[in-house]
C-alpha cells in the first residue's frame, strides 16, 4: 500500500538548508524525511508540555513576588 503524502512549499534560511542537505547525504535520508522527523519531534514536545500544564492545572497559583521571595528564602538567589 502506498503511503499518502501531502506536498508543501517551505522557505528556509540558506544555511539551515545547506546543513539539512549535508545531513541528508550523510544519513542517506531525504530532506522530507528529516523535516518530517523534526516536525514530529516538535509536535511531541508540544503535546508533552500541554499534558504537563493540564496535570498542574489544579495547583495553586502564586505571584511573581511570592516566587522571588521563596527563591530568596531557599537560598537559590
Amino acid at each position: 500500500m502506498t503511503k499518502s503524502v501531502k506536498r508543501a512549499t517551505i522557505y528556509m534560511d540558506p544555511e539551515i538548508h545547506k546543513a539539512l542537505k549535508i545531513k541528508a547525504v550523510e544519513t542517506n535520508r531525504s530532506l522530507s524525511e528529516l523535516v518530517n522527523e523534526a516536525v514530529r519531534q516538535a509536535l511531541a514536545e508540544d503535546a508533552e508540555d500541554i499534558a504537563s500544564f493540564e496535570e498542574r492545572a489544579s495547583e495553586p497559583l502564586i505571584s511573581y513576588d511570592e516566587m522571588v521571595a521563596r527563591l530568596k528564602r531557599d537560598g537559590r538567589i
